[in-house]
């Protein structure tokens, strides 16, 4: 869903960057542009600015990619953006088309705790009103359940992840979160899905298709739904 109010702020910039690229790829100046509703030439002088603050490598006529820094603070920002879309969408009836300028208004002035409790109320949904995935939390817990156990102590993941679903063939990872109940981990852990696994991307069938894997030596075909639940480290 493209933006369609006048972006002013770093944390949108960012954001926006983090939706189109999936935490992973390039982006041009004209494509970002485009999605933000803005001219290119305002576009360019933002990114040399968030380059000199260290959110982004930018290259002239080439394009855009997140630094770490910038990742992180983009897909809080996204993941805040579409818990809010969900609570008004599910809690207080909001239709799909509705939620996403209010749900703009809201995600950049509440706390990291906020975020924390709002996920644990809406039982850690996956994917907001229009299919995107939800990104991983910041907190350095493997599953849901060990969320539950912290508290809202806000004990940083030491390295980014992705979900499998962003994934490209042939890329590999390593298991170091898994979003769902006790029954989504039962039934991932039957499959050898545990953290601390690492796991190669075989092949991406189109349009949100399974996602074939190669896990412990065996092949899998995973479901589009525990493809945006899976995430790991070391792409």
């Amino acid at each position: 869903m493209s933006m369609k109010h006048r972006p002013n702020s770093i944390e949108e910039y960012l954001e926006a960057i983090y939706k189109l690229s999936e935490g992973k790829r390039d982006i041009k100046t004209t494509e970002l542009a485009e999605f933000m509703g803005i001219k290119p030439s305002s576009v360019t002088e933002m990114l040399k600015k968030l380059a000199e603050l260290g959110y982004v490598e930018y290259l002239p006529y080439k394009g855009v990619r997140l630094t770490g820094k910038g990742e992180r603070l983009g897909r809080r920002i996204t993941r805040r953006h579409r818990l809010y879309e969900i609570f008004l969408w599910k809690i207080l009836g909001k239709k799909p088309d509705d939620v996403h300028e209010e749900a703009c208004k809201a995600e950049h002035g509440v706390s990291d705790e906020t975020d924390i409790l709002l996920c644990r109320f809406l039982g850690a949904p996956s994917r907001c009103p229009h299919g995107s995935i939800v990104p991983a939390c910041d907190l350095k817990v493997s599953t849901c359940e060990d969320c539950e156990t912290v508290g809202t102590n806000m004990v940083k993941r030491d390295d980014e992840v992705r979900p499998i679903a962003w994934l490209n063939e042939g890329s590999s990872g390593v298991i170091k979160f898994i979003r769902g109940d006790s029954r989504v981990l039962r039934r991932l852990i039957d499959l050898g899905l545990t953290p601390g696994t690492r796991i190669h991307i075989l092949r991406k069938a189109p349009l949100n298709g399974p996602v074939e894997i190669l896990v412990r030596g065996s092949r899998l075909a995973l479901g589009s739904d525990i493809a945006a639940n899976i995430f790991v480290s070391d792409v």
